[in-house]
């Protein structure tokens, strides 16, 4: 059996009398492609800041490639391996693309020559090398989701994390960052992906885990997960009709 690449093990975060996450646990091997879902305010986001080191956990412990990172700080576990996007675009609309994405190739690459390599090879992953030049503050929104996601793929991460990723694009370009994050996970990236749009949780995600009211509520295939009475009635407030 492989081993575990990432090992969340019964994280909970209390703010005051609120608890935010409540005792998740699961384990992510090398290759894989995750999906966790649930209804606004489940607390998905704040597990990945757990994970990725914005917030501490209250308790449990986050575990990379068997060591306990719950206590480091961001930058520390983005260079042991943790690469990820945010729900609202961190974008540096002042800087052109290229230089987005060198800020993040300046982890493991010394030198302008050399983290501009690096960002030259990975805007061409994503498709965007034709707009290297520009101001990032010009780019549409589905380009500045394609470049949050070049900046997590510069900090060569042994774990991407992509925060609602595709929230606000139209269909079309739905298609296109599917495409792109399947093309990506087929050459080897290990992807951890939330994920509002049902649809396309079922065409790409080899495993779901469903967070509701802070807590896991159920983990399984694509297709097991969304034909779960628990997890409709948690989208739709009911229970399925028999």
């Amino acid at each position: 059996m492989t081993a575990p690449l990432l090992s969340v093990r019964g994280v909970s975060k209390r703010f005051g009398g609120l608890l935010a996450v409540n005792d998740v646990s699961f384990d992510m091997v090398p290759g894989e492609l995750v999906s966790i879902i649930g209804p606004n305010g489940a607390g998905k986001t704040t597990l990945f800041n757990l994970l990725t080191g914005q917030l501490a956990p209250t308790a449990g412990a986050v575990v990379l490639d068997g060591h306990d990172i719950s206590r480091l700080s961001p930058n520390r576990r983005a260079r042991l391996g943790l690469g990820r996007t945010f729900q609202i675009s961190q974008t540096l609309t002042s800087l052109t693309v290229i230089e987005n994405v060198m800020v993040g190739a300046f982890l493991h690459r010394r030198g302008l020559r050399r983290a501009a390599e690096r960002a030259e090879e990975v805007l061409h992953l994503v498709g965007l090398h034709d707009r290297a030049a520009i101001r990032a503050g010009t780019l549409t929104l589905s380009e500045r989701r394609r470049l949050e996601v070049a900046r997590a793929l510069a900090l060569e991460p042994r774990v991407v994390l992509l925060d609602e990723v595709m929230a606000g694009l139209n269909p079309t370009e739905v298609g296109e960052v599917v495409d792109l994050v399947e093309r990506l996970h087929g050459e080897g990236h290990t992807f951890l992906v939330i994920e509002h749009n049902l649809k396309v949780v079922r065409r790409f995600a080899r495993r779901v885990i469903v967070i509701e009211r802070g807590a896991k509520l159920v983990e399984g295939t694509a297709e097991e997960v969304l034909s779960d009475p628990r997890v409709v009635e948690a989208y739709v407030g009911r229970k399925r009709a028999a």
